[in-house]
């Protein structure tokens, strides 16, 4: 069972269920990704980080669940490293001290896993996972990050873009719920040699964005990368393609078992 949109308004008291348009493209592949999010907690935290995660999933993230095969009630010392090569470096101020702080302190470790998704439902999943990470943080979560993409925020930063989620639900705005979504649990800028990549924009239902080294500095690769994943939500991939003069492949460096692999495939984009 997956969650609908329906859920996730009611859970927050906003509006009715709007019908989504038109999907940037098509699948080409039969690989459902699906979030897999990270939360630590302090001593003795974890039943109270379970329950809050179920309760939300039993309110409003159906098809979520709670992973106790790797949940644990005691510190994980590979967090500290994990998170730090997660931040998120794009976003000012995406993190501070204090959260990584809360990383190295950390004694509990809780794992949610999502229900499988389509390029249909993933953006509505991933508002639920949204909403999950703040009733979770508000039960106490020290910090979290999103595993499906290897990224995470300080806890203001989770807020604000749940926060920027709930607004654009509200105003029936499909186009800056995928944003807020694709911003919260996708990677980027990664520099693979060649090319700087995005990961993780397979959990709203996107493919890939690549951009030439030779585009310009980081800031910039990363500003054409969002705007890029904005017009695919808005416009579509085939007038991305043209207006870029992009092409799209389905050669990807991961494996189709791996949480990063795209089904969507990946978008080329050698100039702007």
């Amino acid at each position: 069972m997956t969650i609908s949109r329906r859920d996730l308004l009611i859970a927050m008291g906003a509006l009715p269920m709007v019908v989504r348009g038109e999907q940037a493209h098509a699948a080409a592949s039969t690989v459902k990704p699906r979030h897999v999010l990270c939360f630590l907690g302090g001593e003795g935290q974890l039943a109270q980080l379970s329950d809050a995660a179920s309760l939300a999933i039993q309110k409003f993230a159906a098809g979520f669940s709670i992973d106790t095969t790797y949940s644990q009630d005691k510190p994980d010392p590979r967090m500290t490293r994990s998170f730090g090569v997660s931040w998120d470096r794009v976003a000012p101020n995406a993190w501070t001290g204090a959260d990584e702080s809360a990383v190295v302190n950390h004694q509990s470790v809780l794992y949610v896993l999502g229900p499988r998704m389509s390029a249909d439902n993933a953006v509505t999943c991933s508002v639920g996972a949204l909403f999950l990470v703040h009733a979770v943080i508000k039960a106490g979560a020290t910090a979290l990050k999103g595993e499906s993409a290897g990224v995470a925020h300080g806890l203001p930063r989770w807020a604000e873009l749940t926060r920027q989620a709930a607004a654009a639900l509200q105003s029936d705005d499909d186009a800056g719920a995928s944003r807020a979504c694709r911003l919260a649990f996708a990677k980027r800028p990664l520099d693979n040699g060649t090319w700087t990549e995005t990961v993780g924009y397979h959990l709203v239902g996107l493919p890939e964005v690549y951009v030439a080294k030779s585009y310009g500095t980081e800031r910039e690769v990363a500003a054409l990368m969002d705007t890029v994943g904005d017009e695919l939500a808005q416009r579509g991939l085939q007038a991305v393609l043209r207006d870029h003069r992009a092409r799209l492949s389905h050669v990807s460096s991961y494996q189709p078992g791996d949480f990063k692999f795209n089904p969507y495939g990946i978008v080329y984009v050698d100039q702007s």
